[in-house]
């Protein structure tokens, strides 16, 4: 009772602060810290104490360790006699418990603060095994300098830990806490390499070793010096200390030859873009079927402050450009809109006052999806989110773990597939990485433990499962398309090549030239790829193509070189129609021309095509008729182009051949509500709900210009609700507005009319 009053009062001294230290999947040390106090202490665990470690420092420091209660009373008589009567070596009789009491709590040498280390030695053997106080004095003993502990003094000397040192190495660092200040490593190795041999022909006379190994150890020179502490993957080294500070030693997912391959890849790589004016990059490598991350860099150089080096340019939030698209267009294939041969508009398009434009300010009329996709043009994706609907798109992203995303999501637009959103690279690795695995989401995994650690948790501090953000139809639909494009960094022969990796890849480049992202992967690997300036600060030169896919590839090359190259195989929710060639769409009557497309049996679309109309014209093809007043004579069936009004527009502005309907007989007296139902009339100029500033000296005018259908001959333009003007179809037609709120509206020959409101001001 009084022990257990005693222990009550004066409890153990708190456990010693050691240096943090970060591993990787191997075990192997990746990056260490110092601790609180400035001190190289490193945790030596329990299985990194070998056999030898044990039975030298045992028989050098306390043989009947294993057997007394903290004190050895016998020795305790034995050092008095020496001391009292100055027979032999003074000694203190201390034990290895008795040590970790002094390490514990440091005194000055007195009797009373032995009696004390007696007391305490008690304590701490009955609150700790033989094993745990053996540990506890390997974790404190003294190396000399700021270096306390064997796995401080084994790395940092040895450059491995203390299970991987030969036996020569192990006495070595046996001997030395005795006398740190004279036996310090890397300066008076002649005297400890004596000190060590004669150490190791006592352990022989004992028969502790092997006579064999004793002899190895004999031979074994001693050149050694003080090494750094390892330095790899610095930016997640202090992710980790950071979220888990009170854990000495971190298991991460790293793999060391990724790591620092990719490092050095990095590091050389921005270097030759310095004269461009970019001066960082970022990677992430992510193995597909573990999610665990095995490379992190953070930025080319740690060390380099000029360019902010220490900031984590895989955390920070930058705009994402065009690399969102394929999930954008993996919603379209899931909800039936699109499918890979389905042609798209791809003219110049106000989306409410939203007028995007493709990276090279061109347009091509129409273009597949597949073509979109690869060429990442942006009207075709914006047109595709005005459909699938903006809300579903983001919620979908929240779901894969953008948080800034989630935040701003009641703000975000159309813009949000061009850039106009917030993405770390972490988000975006981890979204290609769910296309992979067949469309499958799992937050990515940082640390190795019992259970793998996810860099996101649940509000309980789970680990989420995984998440279906998409079908596996539309996940290969789009790896398929991705993996289309040509690398640039193949030779032309397949021969020389073949043992390249294939992956799926997309670039992106963020508005003005700020961000350069490119992201890849194949069955094993996502690779993504930040290229930039943390200050913001953009490049003419900086494009997702040119500038980030270099380091992409060169990252897949080393890592993934010769690999089997597996691929993805079609679902068998996939299926195989024929589609019209001129659409996409399932042919119609007038369809010739006929390709092979995937689609998705009960999803996908199943409208007819009609990009060809058929029309009764008379003879001399001056006009056309309605079924009701077709003559009975004299008229002739003629195919006309059915494009969409914008398209046709188009087509006109280039000057592109294009043929539209006669007008219609002018006698009939019928009203034609199928003629009025047809394609809808849009004001391209100007923009609706837009301000107009206009400079009252210089007399500026205002273009009108709509989009109708092949059948509109003529149409006219109302400000106001007063009559401006007739003009035909594809005439842009100018004027000058008045001041103040302006409606501007427009009607066509076939009774449709559309108005748009604008503000103007003049100065």
């Amino acid at each position: 009772m009084l022990a257990f009053l005693l222990d009550r009062l004066f409890p153990l001294p708190p456990a010693p602060r050691y240096s943090p230290i970060v591993l990787a999947a191997d075990g192997s040390v990746l990056h260490a810290f110092l601790n609180p106090t400035q001190k190289w202490r490193m945790k030596t665990e329990l299985a990194e104490i070998t056999p030898a470690l044990q039975q030298a420092i045992i028989n050098k420091e306390d043989r009947y360790f294993r057997y007394h209660f903290g004190v050895n009373p016998l020795a305790i008589l034995q050092a008095a006699g020496r001391n009292i009567f100055r027979n032999g070596r003074t000694t203190g009789a201390s034990t290895i418990t008795m040590q970790v009491a002094r390490l514990l709590e440091p005194k000055e040498r007195t009797f009373g603060n032995k009696l004390l280390e007696m007391l305490r030695a008690m304590q701490l053997e009955a609150h700790y095994s033989k094993a745990e106080i053996l540990q506890l004095y390997l974790n404190l003993v003294p190396y000399g300098g700021n270096i306390e502990g064997v796995k401080s003094a084994a790395l940092l000397y040895f450059q491995q830990p203390p299970d991987y040192l030969s036996l020569a190495q192990t006495v070595t660092l046996a001997i030395i806490p005795n006398q740190p200040r004279v036996l310090v490593l890397g300066k008076n190795n002649a005297l400890i390499l004596a000190e060590r041999n004669r150490w190791l022909r006592q352990f022989q006379r004992q028969h502790l070793f092997p006579d064999q190994d004793i002899a190895d150890a004999l031979a074994e020179p001693l050149d050694v010096q003080r090494h750094a502490a390892p330095t790899l993957a610095p930016h997640l080294a202090r992710r980790l200390v950071t979220q888990f500070p009170t854990q000495p030693i971190i298991r991460s997912t790293l793999r060391r030859s990724p790591q620092a391959k990719a490092e050095d890849l990095t590091r050389n790589y921005v270097r030759r873009l310095r004269e461009l004016g970019i001066s960082q990059a970022s990677v992430l490598v992510v193995n597909n079927r573990t999610r665990a991350v095995e490379a992190y860099v953070g930025s080319a150089d740690f060390q380099d402050a000029a360019s902010a080096g220490q900031v984590d340019g895989v955390r920070a939030v930058r705009s994402p450009g065009s690399t969102l698209k394929p999930f954008l267009y993996a919603l379209a294939v899931d909800r039936g809109i699109v499918t890979p041969k389905l042609k798209l508009p791809d003219v110049p398009t106000n989306f409410s006052g939203f007028r995007p434009e493709n990276f090279d300010k061109s347009c091509a009329g129409e273009v597949t999806v597949e073509r979109a996709l690869t060429y990442s043009l942006n009207i075709p994706a914006v047109r595709v989110l005005a459909e699938v609907g903006v809300p579903v798109f983001t919620n979908k992203l929240r779901e894969a773990g953008f948080k800034t995303v989630a935040k701003a999501a009641p703000r975000l637009g159309l813009s949000t597939v061009l850039g106009g959103c917030g993405a770390t690279l972490e988000e975006l690795t981890g979204l290609y990485a769910a296309l992979a695995d067949g469309g499958r989401y799992r937050a990515l995994q940082l640390r190795a433990s019992g259970s793998l650690a996810p860099t996101e948790r649940g509000p309980a501090g789970e680990a989420p499962g995984r998440a279906a953000l998409f079908s596996p139809a539309a996940a290969f639909l789009i790896t398929d398309i991705l993996a289309q494009r040509t690398r640039p960094d193949l030779p032309m022969g397949y021969q020389n090549s073949r043992h390249l990796p294939k992956i799926a890849w997309k670039t992106g480049t963020s508005y003005g030239r700020r961000d350069a992202w490119s992201i890849g992967y194949n069955q094993d690997y996502t690779i993504g790829v930040w290229v930039g300036n943390f200050s913001g600060q953009g490049s003419p030169a900086l494009t997702g193509a040119d500038i980030a896919s270099p380091l992409l590839f060169d990252l897949f090359n080393l890592l993934a070189y010769n690999s089997p190259n597996n691929w993805a195989v079609p679902p068998a929710t996939l299926d195989f129609r024929l589609v019209c060639a001129e659409t996409g769409l399932v042919p119609g009557a007038h369809c010739p021309n006929q390709l092979i497309d995937y689609y998705l049996p009960g999803t996908s679309s199943a409208r007819h095509c009609e990009h060809q109309k058929e029309a009764l014209i008379s003879g001399d093809a001056t006009v056309s008729y309605c079924r009701a007043c077709v003559p009975a004579a004299g008229f002739k069936r003629q195919l006309f182009p059915n494009p969409l009004p914008e398209v046709l527009a188009f087509r006109e502005a280039q000057g592109l051949p294009s043929s539209r309907l006669p007008p219609h007989n002018p006698a009939c007296q019928l009203v034609r509500g199928n003629e009025a139902a047809g394609a809808a009339l849009a004001i391209t100029s100007p923009l609706a709900h837009a301000e107009y500033v206009l400079n009252r000296g210089e007399k500026q005018q205002m273009l009108l210009s709509c989009a109708a259908g092949s059948e509109v001959h003529q149409v006219f333009w109302y400000v106001n609700d007063r009559f401006l003007r007739a003009a035909s179809a594809t005439e842009r037609v100018f004027f000058r507005p008045p001041s103040g709120t302006v409606k501007i509206s427009c009607a066509d020959d076939h009774g449709r009319n559309v108005d748009i409101e604008l503000q103007v001001a003049e100065m």
